[in-house]
């Protein structure tokens, strides 16, 4: 299908390892739809990778729409913004998904959602410009990992030719990229336009998993008339197999070239950014509107009417159910994310951070893995896309040993999941890869 489609091509290289997981896109078909205003949302400071904000509103302010209530002094961070107009009611710690506490401002919504009235179009005519907006917009990269955006757009100027723009969407259930194709390809395109233009990137490649036949033909369409007058353009379709939408990964099939351990993107001539995170920025230079809602994918088998929806950031999970008819089974595991990468959860009393995908619900009969003893069958690291040997690694981890796990390359694990699906015996290897991680780290600083 993609070679009839113009201005679409397959992938340069193809990945080692991974996993073919059944897609279960329920909802791929959904249009995303905006939820009424909460009565509250608790806003967490601690939504990004790097320094956490400090709350610079106190208790009893009257706040508005995209108004700052979050800051740092650090590079490595990104300010915070209120997702609703109404009354401060907490400043205070909350305990978030992962497990890290974080100060968070509650709001008790008044039900208007008025815009702050500073918020306005950025000027983003310079390279410095655009960084300097990017920031202020509290952009963090939507597709999960939370990294400050304008972190990652301030590489050196003439080092990086290609933009690649992510919109695989490999993990099941989630479908909000593949529907911000559909729905807003326009910005999509325009903020490939300013990224391009105003970084110097002469190269884009639009990856995308072939399975989303819909959002490949709207975004070829479009690439095609913009290509006549920006410059080459290309939509290109991936293989269908997990995880394709990993940084590393993707860099690899979309240009064959390798991002060594401990090297950034940017050191191989590319730039990832998660096709949300381009839409936004289109809409952000032509609003000011900051980074205060995000849509999200609720599914799985213990759900009782799977949506994508358009959610107000600190919004509680547990509402955003109810507003899909809440649990039609009693719930054995909630996640946080996608069933791979995402985070299993003890309550729905918990916020919508901007990092946060999906909600995803699941009986007991879709969740239960019995572990059992290892086979030393090998598939673990069959299915590993970074060469990774995840049994030896996991003793090495049982034995504490930093030295040991460093040699064996468990920092270049990136958490994805496919040694753990792919085990028949259950085996808890993405647990103890993080474990082995925080191993090296504490041993790191023992050493000075």
């Amino acid at each position: 299908m993609g070679q009839s489609i113009p201005h679409v091509r397959s992938a340069v290289a193809k990945i080692r390892g991974g996993v073919h997981v059944q897609h279960h896109k329920n909802t791929a078909d959904l249009e995303i739809e905006r939820l009424p205003v909460p009565d509250r949302v608790v806003i967490p400071m601690q939504m990004h990778i790097g320094a956490p904000c400090v709350p610079i509103v106190n208790v009893g302010d009257e706040v508005a729409v995209g108004q700052c209530i979050g800051d740092s002094t650090a590079y490595v961070s990104t300010p915070i913004h209120a997702s609703v107009s109404g009354t401060v009611t907490a400043v205070g710690d909350i305990t978030l998904a992962n497990g890290v506490i974080s100060r968070a401002v509650t709001i008790e919504s008044d039900g208007q959602m008025r815009l702050f009235e500073g918020v306005q179009p950025p000027k983003a005519d310079t390279r410095e410009e655009l960084l300097a907006a990017v920031r202020a917009s509290g952009l963090v990269g939507l597709g999960g990992a939370g990294f400050p955006s304008h972190v990652k757009l301030a590489f050196k100027p003439g080092t990086v030719d290609t933009l690649i723009v992510n919109a695989a969407e490999c993990e099941p259930y989630i479908t909000v990229d593949n529907r911000e194709c559909i729905e807003n390809s326009w910005d999509v395109l325009s903020g490939i336009q300013i990224l391009k233009e105003i970084l110097g990137i002469p190269r884009v490649v639009i990856a995308i998993e072939k399975n989303k036949p819909k959002a490949i033909q709207i975004l070829s369409t479009i690439a095609g008339q913009i290509e006549k007058q920006k410059g080459e353009i290309t939509v290109m379709q991936l293989r269908s197999v997990y995880p394709q939408g990993a940084e590393k990964v993707m860099i690899y099939s979309a240009t064959g070239r390798r991002v060594p351990p401990g090297k950034l993107p940017s050191d191989v001539g590319c730039l990832v950014m998660n096709v949300a995170s381009v839409a936004f920025i289109a809409r952000y230079v032509k609003s000011g509107k900051p980074l205060v809602s995000r849509s999200l994918t609720v599914d799985g088998s213990a759900i009782c009417t799977p949506k994508n929806v358009r959610v107000p950031i600190g919004m509680m999970v547990g509402d955003i159910i109810d507003h899909c008819g809440g649990f039609k089974t009693t719930p054995y595991k909630i996640i946080t994310g996608g069933p791979m990468m995402g985070l299993a959860v003890i309550s729905t009393d918990i916020p919508v951070m901007k990092q946060n995908n999906a909600i995803l619900a699941f009986s007991k009969a879709d969740s239960l893995k019995k572990e059992t003893d290892c086979i030393n069958c090998g598939r673990c690291a069959a299915a590993c896309p970074m060469s990774l040997q995840p049994t030896v690694i996991a003793r090495y981890a049982k034995a504490n040993d930093a030295e040991q796990l460093s040699r064996a390359g468990a920092m270049v694990c990136m958490e994805c999941g496919s040694c753990a699906f792919n085990c028949p015996a259950g085996k808890p290897l993405v647990q103890n890869m993080r474990l082995a991680k925080s191993i090296i780290r504490e041993a790191a600083k023992k050493n000075g």
